[in-house]
């Protein structure tokens, strides 16, 4: 095991490292920007250092930085978290050539499975159901009419380096669609520095589930059962919960199944999730793989009671797993809601500054709370605006609810504005309740009719 290792990156998601190296007796190295230089992840860790101005491609995305503070610390391994550096297969081979282990999967199959038409190819050729779609990539606007009006209408035009939402357009008819091809196409080059496109058919009124996996270096995967992601704001998701209420036993034993199948074929190692979506049918289609860890990780967590970012290391550490498929076991209901600093009364524009006053939700069994918050912490304008993610654990899927609602009931946040009583006003909505949601409610059924409050 590893004595000592770098955390690449902020906020909640390096805290979460820090604290389950520290139960493993590994110590922790924070690298921070200027921005950050009172957060709590610089101050929890055994050592810190400063790698540049706020700007992320000046300090956390600034793979020379982080890798010369990984030498001058003799830090053996680097955890890269979520987002930044977690995906690029670039720092995955610079760490590879500096002898200092990257936790996550290999440069090549970063590459694979990052680029989501080359994903699409792969997973045919796995067997693995795929949304109907191009066939490799979409080199310019004729091509993509023809690609729709046989697919037929509504598209999504696709960003094959994409993520996070960005390179993404729903196109519903075809005089939307040239304008609506090339705007994803100039944010995909300005977001990823890719401009490759490609194109899916629309499944409508789907649910989008996704399947945690596990794989080790001798060839073991398992998956630790499913979540449903399908509340989403402009393809960000909002409230994640574990299992699905979409789906049947004999449906979850399939999908995650065909998961294993699909990170076997790509020699998949470390942490990583496969997203499907869900047709009313009750058939599901291969989406992407995010070769990650993901902020939604606690649900799994709590829903298995197994520690996802230990198991990381002990994977990249060399070890085998030592759990089988047969020791997974779901048990009672998970929903985790992410609380970010954002307006949800205008449009949820960011809500940036410093916290005056923080209550978070406390005791109780079945609560936990991923957060690196605290009364004078600034939320800097340059990076995620996410303040917390409250995840409660109940019996049944009533139970779970009802100690969210309690949970965020007691939670006070001042100094900046946040999205609690919208999270709230969500939970209380009687089709969520009653689980009948799609991927679509969120944006055009419950925000059309949603009144916020006055605070």
């Amino acid at each position: 095991m590893f004595k000592k290792i770098l955390i690449a990156n902020r906020g909640e998601i390096a805290v979460r490292i820090i604290r389950a190296c520290r139960e493993m007796g590994i110590q922790t190295v924070a690298v921070y920007s200027e921005a950050d230089r009172d957060a709590l992840h610089m101050q929890l860790a055994d050592e810190a250092i400063c790698i540049g101005p706020a700007k992320a491609t000046d300090s956390y995305l600034n793979m020379q930085s982080i890798l010369s503070a990984a030498v001058v610390t003799n830090a053996q391994a680097i955890h890269p978290g979520f987002g930044f550096l977690s995906e690029n297969s670039t720092f995955a081979t610079m760490c590879k050539e500096m002898n200092v282990t990257f936790i996550g999967p290999d440069a090549v199959t970063i590459d694979q499975m990052g680029n989501k038409a080359n994903a699409r190819a792969l997973m045919i050729e796995a067997n693995v159901p795929v949304i109907p779609g191009s066939e490799g990539f979409i080199t310019d606007t004729n091509e993509a009419k023809q690609l729709a009006d046989r697919l037929g209408y509504p598209v999504m035009v696709k960003a094959a380096a994409g993520g996070g939402g960005k390179g993404m357009r729903k196109v519903l008819r075809s005089e939307e669609l040239v304008t609506a091809f090339n705007n994803a196409k100039n944010e995909a080059k300005a977001a990823f520095g890719d401009n490759q496109m490609y194109m899916e058919k629309i499944i409508e009124h789907a649910r989008h589930i996704e399947v945690q996996l596990l794989g080790d270096h001798y060839g073991n995967v398992i998956h630790l059962g499913e979540r449903d992601c399908s509340l989403q704001r402009n393809n960000q998701k909002v409230i994640e919960e574990s299992p699905s209420v979409a789906i049947n036993e004999e449906q979850r034993k399939k999908l995650g199944e065909t998961a294993v199948r699909a990170a076997k074929s790509v020699g998949y190692k470390n942490a990583g999730t496969i997203e499907f979506l869900l047709d009313q049918n009750g058939e599901f289609y291969f989406m992407e793989m995010n070769t990650r860890i993901q902020v939604e990780h606690p649900v799994t967590e709590m829903a298995t009671e197994i520690d996802i970012v230990k198991e990381q290391l002990l994977i990249a550490s060399g070890e085998e797993l030592s759990i089988k498929q047969s020791d997974v076991r779901l048990t009672g209901h998970t929903i985790e809601c992410r609380i970010n600093a954002e307006n949800p009364a205008f449009n949820f524009a960011p809500s940036p500054g410093t916290i005056q006053y923080l209550m978070m939700p406390s005791g109780g069994n079945g609560l936990r709370v991923d957060s690196a918050m605290f009364a004078g912490a600034d939320i800097p304008p340059y990076y995620d605006a996410m303040i917390a993610k409250i995840i409660t654990k109940g019996a049944d899927r009533t139970e779970a609810i009802a100690k969210m609602q309690r949970a965020l009931g007691e939670m006070v946040i001042d100094g900046i504005i946040s999205n609690q009583f919208f999270q709230e006003d969500l939970l209380m909505d009687k089709r969520f309740v009653n689980g009948e949601y799609d991927t679509s409610f969120l944006q055009d059924v419950f925000l059309k009719e949603w009144e916020p409050r006055v605070e």
